[in-house]
Formats: structure tokens, C-alpha cells, sequence
């Protein structure tokens, strides 16, 4: 049940800043058919007609705007899904709706997937949180840590470890995020090429971090080097990895690095910002962002962690793997929040955020994560919810009626009123 009294207005507002239609049950597009999906009505999450009445409106606003092609909201547990809105078209030349069979580049929701992936081996006792990466990538052996004034660098005092990169405090940084650095420039111009996921981790391993691991969080390209760890560790490309411990089991059959050319006509497409052509075969398997889904896809992955890690009699991870998972990793271990990117709001676990959904900061919290392109998705086991939200934008102008931020606050405030 959904315990609304404990939203309150200051934990909205911070849920505001995470980084991250039709009510199908009065309502049915026929754009959109849930055919393994089933519904129960929206006010089951505290919801009722006028707040979606609401969202419906700041959605379309954004459409209308031209922020946004189309977009898509999903509300829902393991008994259904209770909020489903979707405004606009598949792109800006497109005239078919966005639906749930919609495809979309996820970029960063692809790091949860892999991270689920890895502690599944961690289950099966094949890597331990605790190696050293050079198990797995020779090259990070003689690690060096860059001096971020005068560019000078002196050797780590320890290896990068596996959980090092589920919660981002290898040191492994990404050009985007630190585009001024000495060491930013050096992955601007040292990672370029088509190259395999090992490949890549091991120019990465050729070159210093920005701080001494476990010190800070800094988001970066750890999940790539988790992408390629997997490689190692399963004796087979990420791919299939994630089709063998992910996507076969949970029957996430449109959940891939490329999308057939034959589907290209389902594919989301923004009005603002270029995209990659998702449909060319690429030498790299892009663990940290690679992935296209849709949002039933999805759903089967948000309700397997909201149900403790099975999903439709398919067990994919343990219980109490998952909550090692949601265990805080920056507060109470030290770690410095220097690059946080909300500052003293939430934590970070074994790749995912964790948020706060009531005025402790301890938590409960939701978890989860989301992508460049304006995709996010969280699961509040406390309320017994998951949210996904999908559209495609990379970049443009600002002050958009409704993105992903906007999302989560909106149905946070509805379920509290």
C-alpha cells in the first residue's frame, strides 16, 4: 500500500532533484496494448483523476512547445500498472504515437542492468567485490593517480576494485563530466576509435585516475569497465552475458545494443540533439550506455527489483543481494561528496541512487537511475512502486513543462495528497 502521509513537501522537493497519456484503467489507447502487462486503477497509488488530469496537461505542454516529440509515463507493481500517460509521436517526422512498444535509447539505465549482471556473478561466486580489476584487465596494474593541479602522477596506494566501480569511486572519470581537466583531455583524445568493450577498459587502464579509489564518488566510465569485467569473467561478449543472466529469463527480447533495421520505424527520435544511428552494428558494447529498450521491456526489470529480484517465478538475483545493493556507500563511509551531483541529497549503493522519500535522510528511499536522453526509471519498495519515464532529448533549450524530474515530482506530490 502506498503511504502517502509520509511524502512530505521537503522530501518532494528533493526527490525533485534526483537524477531522476491515458489512465488505462478509465481510459484504453489503442496505440497501446498491454499484453503481458496487467492493470489496476491509479487511485490504488493514491492517485486520482484530476492529478493525472494534471500530468497530462504539463506532458502535452512540453509536446506543444516542441521541447518533445512524445513522451511516456508507467506507474506500477506487481499487481499491474495504474498510471500510464503518453503524449506526442515517435519523433518529430513521425506520425505513429508513442507506446509501450516504442524504442528508445536508454544510455545510462543501461548501468542498473549491469550492475544487476555483475552481482549475479558475485552470487555465483565467479567475481568478488573485493578483486582487484587488474584480475580481469591486466592494464590497470601499475595505477596512477593524477594530480589535478599540476598534472603530475604518483602510483595509487590501492587497486580499483570491482565495488569501486558499482558505486563510482574508481577514479575513472568521463570526458563530459570534467571536460577542463588534464586528465579530461586525455580521454578526449585517448578513447577514440571503434573499439571493443576490453579494448577500451584498457586504454582507460593505461592512463591515471583522478582521485585514489574509494576516496570519491565521480561519475565516469566505471560501468564500461564493468561492461568488459563481465566479458572476462563470463568467456563471452557483454551481449550474451546479459541475454543469458537478464534478458532471456525476464523475456526482455527488444533490450539490445542495436536495433534491427527492420524495427528503425519504432524508434524514438528527438527534436533537439543528434543521436547515434542505433541501428549500425558496433565493436563496442557499451555497458556504462549502450543499450535500446522500450518501455515494457523495462517494466519487467523495474518489477523484478520492486519483488525482491524475481520476476514471474524467474529468480534473476537474491533478496539480500538486492539489498546490499541499497546499502549507502558515500555518507557513512566517508567518501567524499565533492562531485555528487546533489550535493548532501541521497546516497549511492552498488549502482544505483538512492533517494530519500521522507524527511530522514536515512531513508526508506526509492532507487534506480537514468539516461542522457532524458529516460529515468526509480523503485519505492516502501510505497510498493515503480515509475519509468521515456522520451528523447539531448540537449536544446531549457525550461521544458515536463522531463523527467518534473515526472517524479509530479506523481510524488499526487500519491501525498
Amino acid at each position: 500500500m502506498i503511504n502517502p502521509m509520509k511524502l512530505s513537501k521537503s522530501v518532494i522537493a528533493i526527490l525533485a532533484l534526483s537524477i531522476g497519456a491515458i489512465s488505462i484503467a478509465d481510459h484504453h489507447d489503442e496505440t497501446i496494448q498491454l499484453t503481458s502487462i496487467g492493470s489496476i486503477h491509479s487511485t490504488n497509488f493514491g492517485i486520482d483523476q484530476s492529478e493525472i488530469e494534471d500530468i497530462k496537461r504539463a506532458m502535452q505542454a512540453a509536446v506543444d512547445e516542441e521541447f518533445l516529440p512524445g513522451a511516456l509515463l508507467l506507474v506500477g507493481n506487481s499487481k499491474g500498472i495504474g498510471l500510464l500517460e503518453t503524449v506526442g509521436m515517435e519523433g518529430p517526422e513521425s506520425s505513429t504515437p508513442i507506446n509501450k512498444d516504442t524504442i528508445f535509447r536508454i544510455y545510462s539505465m543501461t548501468k542498473p542492468i549491469i550492475s544487476v549482471a555483475i552481482m549475479t556473478m558475485v552470487e555465483d561466486g565467479i567475481i568478488n567485490l573485493n578483486d582487484p580489476l587488474e584480475k580481469y584487465i591486466p592494464e590497470f596494474a601499475n595505477l596512477q593517480v593524477i594530480n589535478r593541479e599540476s598534472g603530475e602522477t604518483r602510483p595509487a596506494e590501492s587497486s580499483i576494485t570491482i565495488e569501486n566501480l558499482l558505486t563510482h569511486e574508481s577514479g575513472i572519470i568521463q570526458a563530459i563530466f570534467s571536460p577542463g581537466s588534464d586528465l579530461g583531455k586525455m580521454y578526449a583524445n585517448d578513447l577514440q576509435g571503434d573499439l571493443t568493450a576490453q579494448e577500451f577498459a584498457a586504454r582507460l587502464g593505461q592512463l591515471p585516475v583522478y582521485f585514489e579509489p574509494g576516496t570519491a564518488w565521480h561519475y565516469g566510465h566505471s560501468t564500461d569497465v564493468l561492461g568488459a569485467v563481465l566479458e572476462v569473467a563470463g568467456g563471452k561478449s557483454l551481449d550474451l552475458v546479459l541475454a543469458e543472466r537478464i534478458f532471456e529469463p525476464l523475456g526482455m527480447d527488444e533490450t539490445s545494443f542495436w536495433v534491427p533495421v527492420s524495427k528503425k520505424y519504432r524508434i524514438a527520435e528527438p527534436i533537439h540533439g543528434v543521436m547515434g544511428n542505433n541501428t549500425a552494428p558496433r565493436k563496442m558494447l557499451s555497458g556504462g550506455g549502450g543499450l535500446n529498450s522500450t518501455t515494457e521491456d523495462y517494466v519487467r526489470f523495474a518489477e523484478m527489483l520492486l519483488n525482491g529480484g524475481i520476476y514471474r517465478d524467474n529468480r534473476i538475483i537474491e533478496e539480500s543481494t538486492l539489498d546490499q545493493m541499497r546499502v549507502k556507500k558515500i555518507g557513512d563511509d566517508g567518501v567524499s561528496r565533492e562531485f555528487f551531483f546533489y550535493g548532501n541529497a541521497g546516497d549511492w549503493g552498488l549502482g544505483f541512487h538512492l533517494q530519500p522519500t521522507t524527511d530522514d535522510s536515512n531513508g526508506p528511499h526509492n532507487y534506480g537511475w537514468r539516461g542522457i536522453g532524458g529516460t529515468f526509471f526509480a523503485v519505492d519498495e516502501e510505497n510498493d512502486f515503480y515509475m519509468i519515464y521515456m522520451e528523447q532529448k539531448r540537449g536544446g533549450p531549457g525550461g521544458s513543462p515536463f522531463d523527467a524530474n518534473i515526472a517524479q515530482r509530479m506523481i510524488y506530490e499526487a500519491m501525498a495528497d
